[in-house]
């Protein structure tokens, strides 16, 4: 092999790393947001450390702490990723990721916004990247007024919303236009 083609597959292996590193957080708040254990335990090792403040949880474990503590304290959540740093070592990644937690308390009518970040240790095994050691911080946390989701002016504007489970609009295939949505703003969802 030349010099330029294992130069070229050195680059193409550091960016399949990188973007399946950047999945595997990702799924992992799709997971929190869906309440969809199965998903949210995919970007763990079963044998992972999780922690979260005092709570530490194995990465078989997590995924029922979680949907738990979210279902205790909100209607809905979004985990949002922002900023993303990854160094590859080997089979080894650190990875820096900012989050932006909403949290949509139970009354409806108040929403905790938690910036943090995730700081992770994730390997490759057996070909995939998965959470080895996550560590969670939090920078900042303040309560919001979100009595607008409960106004006419927001309701009849018949926004879907999100659901924690798998009749959420994301998992429709095909996507379509015309399917119903399974909650609205303002409705009650089926059963």
């Amino acid at each position: 092999m030349s010099a330029e083609t294992t130069d070229l597959d050195r680059r193409v292996r550091y960016l399949e790393d990188r973007a399946e590193i950047l999945d595997c957080i990702t799924r992992h708040a799709r997971g929190c947001d869906r309440h969809d254990s199965e998903l949210l335990s995919s970007a763990y090792h079963p044998d992972a450390i999780d922690q979260h403040g005092h709570a530490t949880n194995t990465g078989a474990n997590y995924a029922d702490w979680a949907n738990t503590a979210h279902a205790a304290t909100s209607q809905v959540h979004t985990h949002n990723i922002t900023t993303h740093t990854c160094d590859i070592d080997g089979d080894t990644a650190h990875a820096e990721s900012y989050s932006i937690v909403v949290l949509l308390g139970t009354d409806g009518r108040t929403a905790q916004f938690i910036s943090g970040r995730y700081i992770d240790r994730l390997e490759r095994r057996d070909g995939h990247w998965r959470i080895a050691l996550r560590r969670s911080t939090v920078e900042v946390m303040f309560t919001a007024d979100a009595r607008v989701v409960q106004s006419h002016f927001f309701t009849d504007q018949g926004y879907p919303k999100g659901t924690r489970d798998h009749r959420d609009l994301s998992y429709q295939r095909p996507l379509r236009a015309d399917s119903p949505a399974p909650a609205l703003w303002g409705e009650t969802p089926p059963a």
